[in-house]
């Protein structure tokens, strides 16, 4: 189940709110102007609701039901496709499922019950009979057939008996029916079946498919290779558990694509682990062994995921450039202990600071992060969106060691967030780590396997905009003034080239404790093509606390100031000053559509 959205309108309702979050592992959702500390932020409840039910997105909402019943009306249509929704009290006394209740909703209810000291009012009828919901398996398990547990269900209620004919604790731990002869079956196997009315077939997550691929096969070979095998042996692919290979192929497009077609995730082994499972192989070859450090890696990968008890059920079989092989584990594969994850980085922009001003996209990656890597201050900034994760937290200077470490942690199969402020591409992490990759991959061969992903946030050339009106609605550039990296003769000439296209000009970096000239000098050369009277604003701790933006003009500019945290916005020829009916001003860069009007007159 991907991270749930907690949901609360009032403040009064933010305590519960949190303790629904801690027990279910979510994000707090608050209503712009009536919730204050709120994960994320939004000012639309019903358009965020039907947002989030959209994206598959698990709702509690700490509310009325009536409010969730009236937001998500409009996009009910089929309640197998449907998330969890759920209505809790603000006082934590009742959590009502409303709907998915046979897709998770249920148990959720019971268990945020069980945490808030409430009552958990399910209704959905085979529930209440039999303590289990027939189409909504434990994780890891497949139905077959759910369009025909209605009618199964119905059955029960309506007095029919029923068998399990195979091994399902949750099912035989139920309050089911059951009778010798019933003409009612619960089928519990990993062979295929289409089951009907009268026969539900439940797959148990007991085989693992072990996969080996020359680089850059293309992946639907593997996939069919893969779909072929199992139905030619006459096994479920509701009952594959994972799909497993060497950890050399952790970066293999192929691999994944096979393991997302048979919605099973991906695992990974080491060839020495894998040079364990030679006495079980069927095909140990001696030219694989030269090549990659292990007799099999389809079958070795197979046998090493399904566990020490399992069985080669069918041996290795192969298509033009990929090999696939299939193990039965005696029991349900726990895929957590089985081989390694394909680590992954993501590199996170958090905007300037404050939770409104972070991307629903990073809120979901920083959600599903085991590790957190960034300057102190930075993951301080996340507030509650880093409980529960590692913190590896950083001083000022150390951005390769961080860039380091990040990747060494994904490398050993670990989902970590390098965190930055404002987007991460700009003056940030995500070059760093680019080029560290490119530098000294060859000698940490694990980095090239990590998943390394980029996801932008509001940087602040675009919050300091935003404050003061639209400085940025015409040609703009940004500009930093330190030269720890670069030399101040290529500063100084991308200064002078800005001034001479009349750039609006974002300048990072303004001033530090030992470097103060810097911005004198930028002064200077602009001055020299645009009037002393061009706007300039000075935001500093944009979207923080102790916020303060300010409007004065080129000329009045000194390194006095402004520091490391103020962000510098120098207007063009055409930025404009507009007077606020409050005191304040308002700063623009026309485009020219008022030109553009004249001349269509």
């Amino acid at each position: 189940m991907t991270e749930v959205a907690v949901i609360v309108l009032t403040n009064r309702g933010l305590p519960t709110a949190r303790r629904v979050a801690a027990a279910v592992g979510g994000a707090v959702h608050g209503l712009t102007g009536r919730v204050e500390g709120a994960d994320a932020a939004f000012a639309d409840t019903a358009e965020h609701l039907r947002a989030l039910f959209a994206a598959g997105t698990p709702i509690v909402g700490v509310c009325a039901a009536g409010i969730l019943v009236r937001a998500l009306a409009p996009l009910l249509a089929d309640k197998r496709a449907e998330p969890p929704v759920l209505a809790v009290a603000e006082d934590g006394s009742a959590v009502v499922p409303l709907l998915g209740g046979h897709h998770g909703a249920n148990a959720l209810a019971r268990r945020l019950a069980e945490a808030l000291e409430g009552v958990a009012a399910v209704t959905t009828a085979g529930d209440l009979a039999f303590g289990v919901a027939l189409d909504d398996p434990p994780p890891g398990w497949r139905l077959a057939n759910p369009a025909d547990a209605k009618a199964f269900t119905a059955a029960l209620l309506g007095g029919a008996p029923c068998r399990l004919d195979g091994d399902a604790p949750w099912l035989r731990g139920s309050g089911l029916p059951f009778a010798d002869g019933a003409e009612h079956t619960l089928w519990v196997t990993e062979r295929a079946g289409a089951g009907d009315a009268r026969t539900l077939v439940y797959h148990p997550p007991v085989l693992a498919v072990g996969v080996g691929c020359e680089r850059g096969t293309d992946p639907a070979e593997l996939s069919d290779l893969v779909h072929a095998t199992l139905a030619e042996a006459g096994l479920a692919t509701g009952a594959v558990a994972l799909v497993a290979s060497l950890d050399l192929k952790a970066d293999e497009p192929a691999v994944h694509a096979a393991a997302a077609a048979l919605r099973a995730p991906a695992r990974f082994f080491d060839a020495a682990r894998l040079e364990q499972e030679v006495p079980r192989l069927a095909n140990p070859s001696d030219v694989v062994f030269q090549e990659v450090g292990c007799h099999g890696v389809a079958e070795g990968a197979a046998l090493a995921a399904a566990g020490p008890d399992a069985r080669l059920v069918v041996p290795k079989r192969r298509s033009k450039r990929a090999t696939c092989a299939v193990a039965l584990a005696p029991q349900p594969i726990d895929t957590l202990q089985a081989g390694r994850v394909r680590g992954r980085l993501s590199i996170v922009g958090i905007g300037p600071g404050t939770p409104g001003w972070r991307t629903p996209e990073a809120e979901r990656w920083l959600a599903s992060a085991t590790d957190l890597v960034g300057y102190h201050l930075y993951l301080d900034l996340l507030g509650p969106a880093a409980t529960g994760k590692r913190r590896h937290g950083y001083e000022l200077g150390a951005e390769t060691e961080r860039c380091r470490i990040a990747l060494d942690l994904a490398a050993e199969g670990r989902d970590v967030a390098l965190v930055s402020s404002g987007d991460a591409g700009i003056y940030a992490m995500a070059t760093l780590v680019f080029e560290l990759i490119e530098r000294e991959g060859a000698a940490h061969d694990a980095w090239t396997r990590v998943d390394v992903a980029v996801t932008p946030g509001i940087s602040a050339l675009q919050a300091a905009a935003a404050r003061v009106g639209a400085p940025l609605g015409h040609d703009f550039c940004t500009i930093s003034l330190s030269d720890l990296l670069t030399p101040w003769a290529v500063i100084e000439r991308r200064i002078r080239a800005a001034a001479e296209g009349d750039f609006v000009v974002a300048v990072y970096n303004p001033v530090s404790q030992r470097r103060t000239a810097q911005l004198g000098e930028l002064k200077r050369v602009l001055l020299e093509h645009r009037p002393a009277d061009t706007p300039v604003v000075l935001a500093r701790n944009l979207g923080r606390e102790g916020e303060v933006v300010r409007v004065i003009t080129l000329g009045e500019l000194s390194a006095d100031q402004v520091d490391m945290l103020t962000l510098v916005l120098v207007g063009s020829g055409e930025t404009r000053r507009l007077p606020r009916g409050d005191g304040g001003v308002w700063v623009y860069t026309p485009r020219g559509y008022a030109a553009k009007r004249e001349e269509a007159k």
